[in-house]
């Protein structure tokens, strides 16, 4: 989702002028992505003398950047000129999609901070997550969505746990 999403934005820089279709001086972000951008900037340098390497800095971006991408305050200046075709197999209204997009990215970010924390997340229905997870999957990729689906144990794991 994150590269897909970059494109975009790269896309977006691009049609602006913006020089290398470098998004990250260029993108409107709200102060708390400008912060969590510079953060990911600082992490990417890290270590070495070399020039920026755009690459390194998407990989430092987190989770929670890509998500608010979708918020709604976004919607005019990001997603319908460009972030929607991130998600090309998502619903065709290009609201209803980042409102899906949205719902599934919270979700997801929910769940994947408990897990990381240690929290508790049996009581939750964790194949509702594993459905969305691989959903917004098929709307970025269905071809990258049936290898999931194919390779995860997730499902199985399901099965096998005792009821309560």
């Amino acid at each position: 989702m994150s590269n897909s999403l970059d494109r975009e934005l790269r896309a977006w820089a691009a049609r602006r002028g913006t020089e290398g279709d470098l998004w990250f001086d260029s993108v409107p972000l709200d102060s708390h992505g400008r912060a969590d951008l510079a953060k990911a900037r600082v992490r990417a340098a890290r270590g070495t003398r070399r020039e920026e390497a755009h690459g390194r800095v998407v990989a430092e971006l987190t989770f929670g950047f890509w998500r608010y991408l979708v918020e709604s305050r976004y919607h005019t200046s990001l997603w319908v000129p460009d972030l929607h075709r991130a998600f090309p197999y998502g619903p065709a209204d290009l609201r209803s999609r980042r409102n899906e997009v949205k719902r599934r990215l919270q979700q997801l970010h929910f769940v994947r901070n408990r897990a990381a924390h240690h929290e508790p997340i049996h009581q939750r229905d964790l194949r509702r997550d594993h459905d969305y997870a691989i959903e917004l999957l098929r709307w970025v990729s269905p071809i990258a969505a049936e290898w999931a689906s194919a390779t995860t144990s997730l499902p199985a794991v399901l099965d096998a746990r005792p009821s309560p």
